[in-house]
């Protein structure tokens, strides 16, 4: 793209010579004429010095537009040189450890409630005696918090302590459900390296057989199994970040409901308190 750039711009400078010695002849060959004359033979040379100058800057968006090309072309180029073998591996390790990583990110979006609202919602219906009416709030809340909340509400009668140990054991139940599937996302994250250095291992190997076989040590002959190596070490080292970065994200929101679960049912315990000294 540099050469093309640079032959272009040679070519428009050499019509910029060429346009104005056009313009001195025809300037000296025309002495008598009156200004009005010179002046409209000199507008057409302006015309075709200011035409190289807008071809010039053409080039440079079609660069730019080559160049973003470039890299996609060279990332699967790089992608095929890694070896089909190792590079597909990796490459499904990847999407298997990103579709986890989606359905993990889709159901804990959709656990998330407003933890206010609803148990303003329960505060309000135990304080007008109406424990069916709190149910109802649960079951039509999705999410764990409301789990835990009506399976509290489902033994207001039988005392503190039992709907204490209901909720901590539901509790527990509920936070394992969050975390389903994550062990399989750190799987893919450790695999992906893994899978990069053994074609490396392999790449490595290669060169050192193509130098017994041609007996000759030349950067010509280890240079390929090389190549390989490196190329898959780096596809396994990146997609092992992009699922780390994911892998984190998850955990963040995890900890976010975890947080939302304790604090909700201390808050049920004390409206229950509540509730029952009142009765």
């Amino acid at each position: 793209m540099k050469k093309l750039f640079a032959i272009v711009a040679m070519l428009g400078m050499f019509t910029f010579g060429t346009t104005q010695v056009y313009a001195q002849d025809a300037a000296e060959a025309a002495p008598v004429e009156t200004v009005e004359n010179t002046d409209q033979a000199a507008a057409p040379a302006a015309e075709e010095v200011a035409a190289p100058a807008e071809e010039a800057a053409a080039p440079a968006e079609v660069t730019e537009a080559a160049e973003s090309e470039g890299v996609h072309k060279t990332l699967k180029t790089k992608f095929i040189e890694g070896g089909a073998e190792f590079m597909a591996l990796v490459a499904i390790a990847m999407v298997i450890g990103l579709a986890f990583c989606v359905e993990r990110i889709i159901y804990l979006s959709m656990a998330k409630v407003n933890t206010k609202k609803l148990m303003e919602a329960i505060a309000a219906a135990l304080q007008k005696g109406d424990v069916e009416g709190a149910k109802t709030i649960c079951r039509n809340t999705a999410g764990p918090v409301a789990s835990i909340c009506y399976q509290g509400l489902l033994r207001i009668d039988e005392g503190l302590d039992t709907v204490e140990r209901s909720v901590v054991s539901y509790g527990s139940l509920q936070s394992s459900n969050l975390e389903k599937g994550c062990s399989w996302i750190t799987l893919f994250i450790a695999m992906a390296p893994s899978l990069g250095f053994l074609g490396t291992v392999i790449g490595m190997v290669m060169s050192f057989d193509k130098i017994q076989q041609e007996g000759d040590i030349s950067p010509t002959i280890v240079a390929g199994g090389m190549k390989v190596a490196l190329i898959t070490t780096i596809y396994g080292i990146v997609v092992a970040l992009i699922l780390q970065v994911f892998y984190n994200f998850i955990l963040t929101k995890i900890e976010d409901l975890v947080a939302d679960m304790e604090d909700s049912s201390i808050t049920l315990l004390d409206l229950m308190t509540k509730y029952n000294l009142k009765k």
